[in-house]
């Protein structure tokens, strides 16, 4: 069948050429113009004609050859899917209950309360230091505060009776609160000898010993909480518009082997002139107190998203001399799972890893060409291979 084919291909290119008509060579030895003109579209027409029998007469070889060699590719369907795309930034925890309690008196560590590792509750007492002599002055105080307390009230009786002078009332209003806010004064004073715990949490340190000599501003004790914590992470301003609070945002800490899903709380309403980047935090969970302050993490947040987005390996894109982005596409795949191969030219949107979203040029059912494509040429016959 083949070489019946190719025997009536050489009897239409003899017939197409006929004897009768003027060879090229006596039509340019004329130096006619018109003829040469004439001469020169009679070929084209004929060139074109024989180009279009030709084709019909590959396709017809291409259908009855079952021999022939085709280059083998597999191919992949395209299907619309959900696309979530994530920024990858580096942070560390943070949490704003991370504290070290300082002495605000000057005295000597009487006593410590407490020790490294132990749970304590909110305004429990810590440590105690030396009052050097606070708390008599403090008694003493209050007993002159109570006396003119009811020196006071007598006086008030009687000049509500219009008994006595007004010199003497106002007196001893003037001395009941002196007396009052000294004592106030010194409860204060007395109050900086013991160290409370400012909010619920751990002993993570125990800085000062016992007998220690203390002055004011000097650490004593540090006092952790892993309620609140966060990651704190800065954030190129191209991402600004699609970052707010409550985007979602997955959390992995590489020595934990551990991820969590949270969202942004917060978003900096200042970007940083010298690198334009803004604060993003992220609330993390504790995870059974594995999570501690200062642990590195890794966060992905997530700034875009498509519900029907077409996703293809990005191996498999190829860029031509004129900058543009191409795939090859399986069409007219017949029965053998032979097809033609043809070359569209894409538009690209962001990448996930090795997949990256297409714009234009590939839609859902379209057969792509993946492993062979490297080797085509638009036009090319191949094999498909299930």
């Amino acid at each position: 069948m083949k070489k019946f084919i190719i025997s009536s291909l050489i009897a239409v290119l003899v017939s197409s050429c006929g004897g009768g008509e003027t060879s090229v060579d006596d039509v340019i030895a004329t130096e006619d113009l018109a003829q040469l003109r004439e001469k020169k579209e009679a070929l084209t027409i004929q060139r074109d004609s024989l180009n279009n029998r030709i084709g019909r007469l590959d396709r017809a070889i291409a259908a009855v050859d079952t021999v022939q060699k085709l280059s083998l590719v597999s191919t992949f369907q395209v299907k619309d899917t959900i696309f979530n795309h994530f920024v990858e930034l580096q942070g560390n925890v943070s949490t704003r209950k991370n504290l070290i309690l300082n002495a605000e008196y000057a005295g000597i560590l009487q006593e410590l309360k407490v020790e490294e590792g132990q749970k304590v509750q909110r305004g429990q007492v810590l440590a105690v230091l030396d009052d050097g002599g606070l708390g008599a002055q403090l008694a003493q105080l209050q007993s002159q505060a109570e006396l003119a307390k009811t020196t006071f009230e007598r006086q008030k009786r009687l000049w509500d009776q219009n008994i006595g002078s007004e010199i003497q009332y106002l007196t001893a209003k003037t001395q009941f609160e002196s007396a009052s806010n000294a004592v106030t004064q010194l409860k204060n004073q007395l109050a900086k000898t013991r160290i409370t715990a400012p909010f619920s949490g751990t002993i993570d340190q125990v800085i000062a010993d016992p007998g220690a000599n203390l002055s004011p501003g000097m650490p004593v004790i540090r006092i952790v909480s892993l309620e609140n914590m966060y990651v704190e992470v800065e954030v190129p301003e191209i991402y600004l518009p699609n970052i707010k609070k409550g985007t979602s945002v997955r959390v992995y800490f590489p020595v934990l082997g551990e991820e969590v899903e949270t969202k942004v709380r917060q978003v900096s309403d200042f970007i940083r002139p010298s690198n334009r980047t803004f604060n993003v935090e992220v609330g993390v969970p504790s995870l059974n107190g594995m999570v501690k302050p200062n642990l590195n993490a890794r966060v992905f947040i997530n700034d875009y998203s498509s519900e029907d987005a077409i996703l293809i390996p990005q191996s498999i894109i190829t860029e031509n001399a004129a900058g543009e982005q191409y795939v090859y596409v399986a069409k007219e795949i017949d029965q053998q799972n032979r097809a033609v191969v043809e070359q569209t030219v894409v538009r690209v949107g962001k990448s996930q890893g090795d997949l990256v979203e297409i714009l234009e040029g590939v839609k859902a059912g379209d057969a792509v060409i993946e492993e062979g494509a490297r080797s085509l040429l638009p036009g090319q016959r191949v094999k498909i291979l299930k």
